[in-house]
């Protein structure tokens, strides 16, 4: 298989959709630019749905139909994410031979534009080579980076293609099969607020009933399939008050339902003893501390079989594209996780990029020329 992908061409709109902020629900310049591109690259359909009144976006989810030319074959959606993580407004691109980073203190914006800019690449090649090819469909979504709130409000009735990808994972050559689910929680505990220095012992510390439950809790990787993390804390008013509220949020991830459930649970069962054992005094009277907790079913595990049509087609094609890929575990969720829940199994593939979320994210022209590649071999391949 050879194709002369145009590496310079593929560099500028990589370059071009970088340079345009799109924060989490600040989606609405790019989305107007890909509708644009998509018309150019004849598109036969473009729907942006209704996602926006749940999401809070500025845009609803892009789904792009490429009806193409061989309706024996079956059709392949691509998916990626149109949003980028912070800071992200005013980015400017720095190119240094073949590698893409930031100018200033922003990140790069490869976390999801690599994707983008290899789908439209691919899609230009397709056009102006008129190579045959089956239905295409290209799922642009809002408000990844903050809990795959586009995917979760997609309009997937509206696909009509059974299977895809999504391309939003970090490094290259790989392809992602298995992801967990994960439950976000947030604890609530409330004391009883008194002056530190004048009557501590009026008081109830809902920092230090926090700090016993925390303590008491394996944190970090608890076996081979899950792992659990508090974060962010919050709460108190003064140093010389003792603390009345304080939240707690954190998540539990496993590749396990029923271990997700376990773990979750021993959550809720620890600090409901330790404010069940507190121990009051005659200057707290009858007050006693309580807690409560919210439990966000933040996504479902991602878990695809070897001998899916998904995993076969790629398989073919990356053997007659020349690639070497690996299948693995990851332990983070996307958009794919969501797919799939909705029936449309979804693999995850690598884009090139690296150190994502930070500010010296980078991303190998070379990789993206690789990911292209790859991509065009999905679409050409017969299924």
């Amino acid at each position: 298989m050879t194709i002369a992908i145009n590496r310079e061409r593929l560099a500028a709109t990589f370059t071009e959709l970088c340079e345009m902020s799109s924060p989490s629900k600040k989606e609405g310049a790019i989305a107007t630019c890909l509708k644009e591109k998509f018309t150019a690259l004849g598109a036969d359909s473009i729907f942006e749905d209704g996602s926006a009144s749940s999401t809070g976006s500025e845009s609803g989810n892009l789904i792009v139909r490429f009806n193409g030319n061989q309706a024996n074959q079956e059709g392949l959606f691509l998916s990626c994410h149109m949003d980028t993580v912070g800071p992200a407004m005013g980015v400017e691109v720095l190119r240094t031979g073949d590698i893409f980073t930031s100018k200033g203190e922003t990140i790069l914006g490869g976390d999801d534009k690599s994707g983008i800019a290899a789908i439209l690449e691919l899609l230009a090649l397709l056009q102006e080579n008129k190579i045959p090819h089956p239905m295409i469909e290209v799922i642009v979504t809002t408000c990844e980076e903050i809990g795959l709130l586009g995917a979760k409000h997609l309009d997937h009735k509206q696909l009509q293609t059974k299977y895809g990808y999504a391309l939003d994972s970090s490094g290259i050559d790989h392809v992602v099969v298995g992801a967990p689910a994960a439950n976000k929680i947030t604890v609530e505990i409330k004391g009883l607020a008194a002056h530190a220095g004048l009557c501590p012992e009026a008081g109830i510390n809902a920092l230090a009933l926090a700090a016993q439950g925390i303590s008491s809790l394996r944190l970090g990787r608890l076996d081979e399939e899950s792992t659990r993390n508090f974060g962010v804390i919050e709460g108190g008013v003064a140093s010389n008050i003792v603390p009345e509220q304080i939240l707690l949020k954190g998540e539990v991830r496993s590749h396990s339902t029923k271990k997700l459930n376990l773990y979750t649970s021993e959550i809720l069962d620890t600090f409901e003893k330790i404010v069940a054992d507190w121990q009051s005094s005659p200057a707290t009277g009858d007050k006693r501390p309580s807690v409560k907790f919210e439990i966000i079913d933040d996504y479902p595990a991602l878990a695809i079989a070897n001998d899916t049509p998904v995993i076969k087609r790629i398989q073919k094609a990356s053997k007659l594209a020349g690639k070497n890929l690996r299948y693995i575990v990851a332990g983070g969720g996307s958009d794919a996780n969501i797919l799939n829940s909705f029936g449309f199994p979804t693999a995850i593939i690598a884009t090139g990029m690296s150190q994502v979320h930070t500010t010296k994210e980078q991303l190998n022209l070379n990789d993206l020329m690789s990911l292209t590649e790859l991509l065009y071999a999905l679409a050409t391949t017969p299924s």
